[in-house]
Formats: structure tokens, sequence, C-alpha cells
């Protein structure tokens, strides 16, 4: 009987395609990580394209004493940080902001108020 165990053990040492089964595991993983990276490519470069043809303003941590706004106009891109300080000066109303049950806040412009 431990003779009949040790010849299966060593014929199956000794079969070739055994080492061939663990190549196709490792070139399985490789073709799902290449998959991977291109379809974060693909996404990663749209976002980009449309980001270079249009205006935009990001806000990050909002209401909060870190926040920052990323403004991009054209080619020109600004980053402004919060300081705390309140603005003081003159000026006209431009609109109104009103916060939604959702937490959104939508700006209604004045009639006939021409935007910055």
């Amino acid at each position: 009987m431990a003779a009949q165990r040790f010849a299966q053990k060593n014929a199956a040492d000794s079969d070739p395609l055994l080492g061939l089964i663990n190549l196709f595991d490792a070139s399985m993983v490789l073709v799902v990580a290449m998959l991977l990276a291109l379809v974060g490519k693909g996404s990663m470069a749209e976002i980009a394209a449309r980001l270079s043809q249009q205006d935009v303003t990001i806000v990050t941590n909002p209401g909060r004493p870190d926040m920052e706004m990323i403004i991009k106009r054209g080619k020109k891109i600004e980053k402004l940080k919060a300081t705390g300080e309140q603005g003081r000066g003159a000026g006209r109303k431009l609109g109104t902001a009103y916060r939604l049950e959702s937490g959104e806040v939508v700006y209604v412009p004045e009639a006939g108020g021409a935007e910055p």
C-alpha cells in the first residue's frame, strides 16, 4: 500500500503539464492586470480631454477650514484657499443661492443682472 502511494506521488511530480498549469494561471493574472490598466487609462484620458476643453471649478473640503477652490478658465488654472476672513466692500446683488433638501446648493441669478 505504501509503495503504491509512493509510486503515485512520483508520477505526479514528473508530469510535465503541471508546470504549464502554473504558467497559465500567471498569464491570466497578467492579462487581467493589463485589461484593468487599459480601462483605467482610457477613462482618465477621456476625463483629461473633457477638462482641457471646458472651464471647470472644483471645490475640495467644502465648508471646512481647509477648503480649496481650483478654477480652470481656458489654459489658466487658479488655486484659492479659504482664509476664514469675511469679505468687505461695496457691490451689487447678483442673485440668490438656495440649499435644497438634498444638500445641493442652487444659484439663481437676478433678472437683468450680468454675471461676472
